[in-house]
């Protein structure tokens, strides 16, 4: 199980291996993704707040990366956080996520990546559930549910 001291450690000094690499021009990435999950997966964007209904589904199943269909997180460790954004304790593999520091916004906070694609996912906190205490908070578009 990840804590906040391992999230702090790869984002210092380096990610864990990548299972695979889907690396694609920005080019290709524009042609294939719907505008909004464009500037959300490859520009680092952020959707509003409470404007999926993601948040509030709980049922079983898997989250994949929309760009790459890598698996990220798995519903049984996602929980109602609250924030707005669909929020999970862990990934589904140590391997699955990446972990980028983020000064942007007046903010210092821990960035997500999907680790096969460079897909921004969104931001890791240390304010969730015992007993990770890990706050995976990630933007809906940028994954698949199965």
């Amino acid at each position: 199980m990840l804590k906040w001291l391992d999230i702090l450690n790869f984002a210092r000094n380096g990610n864990p291996v990548a299972p695979r690499r889907v690396d694609k021009s920005d080019q290709q990435w524009q042609s294939e993704l719907a505008p909004e999950t464009y500037m959300i997966t490859r520009k680092k964007g952020t959707e509003r707040p409470f404007s999926s209904q993601s948040c509030q589904l709980f049922e079983p199943g898997k989250y994949y990366c929309v760009c790459c269909g890598e698996l990220l997180f798995d519903a049984e460790e996602k929980f109602d956080s609250g924030s707005g954004w669909p929020s999970f304790t862990q990934p589904a593999a140590v391997e699955a996520v990446a972990y980028h520091g983020d000064k942007s916004h007046g903010m210092t906070r821990v960035e997500i990546t999907c680790n096969v694609c460079d897909s921004h996912l969104g931001h890791v906190f240390p304010d969730g559930p015992e007993p990770s205490g890990l706050r995976y908070c990630v933007n809906a578009l940028a994954m698949e549910k199965k």
